[in-house]
């Protein structure tokens, strides 16, 4: 599957943003799939992960009530809604995908991931 990031941009703190990921070249409903940042200097983090339904979601404590994602396999579309935004939330935003379906699961660490986009850049200024 290939991937595609879109919706980054520059937003000031509190405010919103919305990312999209276009899927390709695979069934989109097969795959769990993930959001992951990366800052300069820091390791990946994962932001948010849910199974191939969207019915099953995981978020790093740090984004709880504050990101949500969701998807739309008749679209093969993944989204990120992230609201009240904070300068720490500075980074590059990439989706990602693994094979998986089976029921519930999802992967909570970037390694887990096979199939990455090209990340979209989230700046949020204080």
């Amino acid at each position: 599957v290939q991937l595609q990031a879109s919706g980054g941009g520059t937003v000031q703190a509190g405010g919103s943003l919305g990312l999209s990921c276009a899927g390709s070249g695979g069934p989109f409903s097969n795959y769990a799939m993930g959001w992951i940042r990366q800052t300069p200097g820091k390791e990946r983090e994962l932001v948010a992960a849910c199974n191939w339904s969207g019915g099953t979601r995981h978020y790093v404590d740090s984004v709880k009530g504050r990101f949500t994602i969701s998807r739309d396999n008749a679209k093969s579309t993944l989204y990120l809604q992230m609201n009240s935004l904070k300068p720490e939330d500075t980074a590059v935003y990439y989706c990602a995908a693994r094979w998986n379906t089976e029921g519930t699961w999802y992967y909570t660490e970037p390694d887990d991931y096979d199939y990455w986009g090209q990340g979209t850049l989230v700046t949020v200024s204080s």
